[in-house]
């Protein structure tokens, strides 16, 4: 079960992740040609935001029937619209070929992209959650996290190979490859993701609802039961919004800061590749450790670390050299891995499980629109408009950071939190 969420969430992410490396380094020469550099950078960007902006609706309707018929169905589903739409990217016309319409291409299979992560992560966290015992909850729960950096370590590898090639091969077809080679991940994923089971703790909940609604004749949508508690949805968002901003910020804006102030694409990739490799094991280690001492100290130690660290990490990147680039990348995934790991069980153990699809989905992607959607078109206009200083980006990061910790202060510690209540917080 664990390892279907794992490879079902790296597969997913891995397609996710790499639009927002391509964002930065190709779409916008390749899509945008006829803007100037800078604003093909922010018009990029600006399409990475789509995809964000659908992550909410992916998560109310995969939600939606995955409290109603099963996780298992709506993971099969949400894993063939990425891999589809991810292919389709790889084969879009440049500008020089079908103009305008190759950028509209570009934004709606982007938006394939965001609806099938919105209706991934809820059900592949709620898989993993809902087949574990309570003191191991985080742990399991969070190799769904771990597949993001998984995801996003195989992307950069592979957009890192395509870099090597020549500058005119790279932009005209080398960049295409890692969209391409998705099809084959996702062969694999399906594969393993129909042998999996039901979540246990959904069966029983589903029988228990049956013979309610036999009794009533009726029964609400998991969303009515959702929206009838705001405050939890809204809570869960805002304490993980900037775990959400600073992944944005160092797949995308630092690379690309890195790279102008002189380092070499495909070293700076590698470098970002190797912390993405640490953070696999961080993301584990920091959920097992919330298993021990509660979700919230070890999200808030990450928050500090960030306001603490991110000024110095932003003066190794402009180094420019593979080694400082790798150690800027592991430094903030020291950081970023804390606030993430606990995550998946954080948020999903907000919700009873009627709801929990539903409101989990609802509340990470609405974390992730607010803290990530629109993250590297600010930034990066951020920096266009300071002339180049790294000041404002490093003040909204911090920002994003106090945010957070105020509302997990706020919030109550969920750990220990009963599973199998009908309510949740």
């Amino acid at each position: 079960m664990v390892l279907s969420s794992y490879l079902g969430s790296t597969l997913e992410y891995y397609d996710f992740l790499l639009y927002g490396t391509a964002a930065s380094l190709v779409f916008g020469p390749v899509f945008f040609s006829d803007l100037s550099p800078a604003a093909a950078t922010i018009a990029s960007l600006g399409t990475f935001a789509a995809g964000y902006l659908a992550r909410p609706l992916g998560g109310v309707v995969f939600g939606h029937f995955g409290d109603l018929i099963g996780r298992k169905k709506m993971l099969v589903l949400s894993m063939a619209i990425m891999g589809a739409a991810s292919c389709l990217i790889g084969l879009i016309p440049p500008a020089s070929m079908i103009g305008s319409w190759g950028a509209i291409a570009l934004v709606t299979l982007r938006v394939l992209q965001g609806v099938a992560i919105g209706g991934e992560w809820g059900g592949a966290a709620l898989m993993a959650l809902e087949h574990a015992e309570p003191e191991r909850r985080g742990f399991l729960a969070a190799f769904t996290n771990a597949g993001a950096p998984t995801g996003a370590l195989l992307g950069t590898l592979a957009m890192s190979g395509a870099a090597l090639l020549p500058s005119e091969d790279f932009l005209s077809w080398g960049w295409r490859v890692p969209f391409l080679v998705s099809a084959v991940m996702l062969a694999l994923g399906l594969y393993v993701r129909s042998k999996v089971s039901e979540s246990p703790v959904f069966r029983a909940a589903a029988e228990r609802a049956a013979r309610e609604q036999a009794d009533r004749k009726k029964s609400d949508p998991p969303i009515f039961a959702v929206l009838r508690r705001p405050r939890t949805v809204v809570f869960s968002a805002l304490a993980c919004i900037a775990s959400f901003g600073m992944q944005t910020a160092f797949t995308t804006f630092a690379i690309t800061y890195a790279i102008k102030h002189g380092g070499v694409k495909s070293e700076v990739l590698l470098g970002f590749a190797v912390g993405q490799f640490c953070a696999i094991f961080l993301v584990l280690g920091y959920a097992r450790l919330s298993d021990r001492i509660g979700r919230r100290p070890v999200m808030l130690g990450g928050l500090a670390g960030m306001v603490v660290l991110v000024y110095p990490l932003f003066m190794l990147l402009a180094q420019g050299t593979l080694a400082a680039a790798a150690f800027a990348f592991i430094g903030y995934t020291l950081c970023q891995s804390a606030t993430y790991g606990p995550v998946a069980a954080y948020i999903s153990e907000q919700f009873g499980t009627r709801s929990r699809y539903t409101g989990a989905s609802l509340g990470y992607q609405l974390a992730t629109l607010v803290g990530a959607g629109f993250t590297p078109v600010i930034l990066a206009s951020l920096f266009a408009s300071a002339g180049g200083s790294i000041l404002p980006v490093g003040l909204f990061i911090i920002g994003l950071c106090l945010v957070s910790a105020v509302f997990i202060l706020l919030a109550g510690e969920s750990k220990d939190n009963d599973l199998d209540a009908v309510g949740g917080r």
